[in-house]
């Protein structure tokens, strides 16, 4: 009977996972024919693709660090208010809704804000005469601004519990034994969060690594990450023999994705050991 209650798990995580997994890594290494083929992989490490690839990584890495270090800094805020409290209560509320915003929306939102003829753009020009680059949001730096948008509310939302289950006692036992706030930030509170801190930080990454419809709203004529270069190549109508290249794409995603993954159990498994 224990085993029945795990059936409707395993079949979800096969269907859903392992097999669009199996998928990608054989499409990868097969044509639209059938045929067994190594153009996808070839394509994928060209000097283009590697470019398109390290813009991903780099965009990723960098909007995780700000959204980590920040929202870091607004969870311990709001851990040292009561936990009942209304306004934590209301802001850690509007923190789980503003992680969830993203794709097309929050695209629109940034265009009708600081885009070419966004509100903050015409006030700027009209009050100071100066306004932000028309085509900002159409780089890869804009892509990133974007990103931090829902970057620092999901670290806040992830990070808040280890701050809470940081002990009244320590503290007390760090001052007792003659330490300074330093000292318990850095011999006691620094090294039991650090685990969870860097594992909220490859969550994000991954967040940002595998986003996809921001970055397309924001951008349609060029493709400067990955997610958006599989969406061109499975939409190219000049070369349909694109599919490999495309799962073979995939594949790399999936290899980063899963990477980072493994290192965030790693640092879960050590930050819980505090959270007992």
């Amino acid at each position: 009977m224990s085993v029945a209650g795990t059936v409707p798990f395993f079949a979800y995580t096969a269907i859903f996972l392992v097999l669009p997994t199996l998928l990608v890594v054989v499409g990868a290494f097969r044509s639209r024919e059938g045929v067994f083929t190594l153009n996808g992989i070839t394509q994928a490490l060209s000097e283009r693709t590697i470019g398109i690839f390290i813009n991903s990584l780099v965009v990723s890495a960098v909007t995780a660090l700000i959204g980590a270090v920040a929202g870091a800094l607004i969870a311990y805020a709001l851990a040292t208010a009561p936990s009942g409290s209304l306004m934590r209560r209301t802001f850690t509320a509007f923190m789980s809704v503003v992680a969830q915003f993203g794709g097309v929306m929050l695209a629109f939102a940034f265009i009708a804000t600081i885009g070419i003829n966004g509100m903050v753009t015409r006030l700027m020009t009209q009050t100071v005469g100066f306004s932000l680059d028309p085509a900002m949001l159409s780089t890869l730096f804009g892509v990133g601004v974007v990103y931090i948008y829902f970057q620092i509310p999901l670290m806040v939302i992830v990070f808040l519990p280890a701050l809470d289950g940081l002990k009244p006692q320590w503290r007390e036992a760090t001052a007792n034994l003659g330490g300074t706030g330093v000292t318990y930030w850095t011999r006691v509170a620094g090294p039991i969060l650090l685990p969870s801190f860097l594992g909220s930080y490859l969550l994000l990454f991954a967040n940002s690594f595998s986003a996809f419809a921001t970055a397309a709203a924001l951008i349609s004529q060029q493709t400067i990450i990955v997610p958006m270069e599989i969406e061109s190549a499975l939409r190219n109508e000049n070369d349909l023999g694109m599919d490999a290249y495309a799962q073979a794409l995939a594949l790399g995603m999936i290899i980063v994705v899963a990477l980072v993954m493994w290192g965030y159990a790693v640092l879960g498994r050590r930050a819980s050991r505090w959270q007992a």
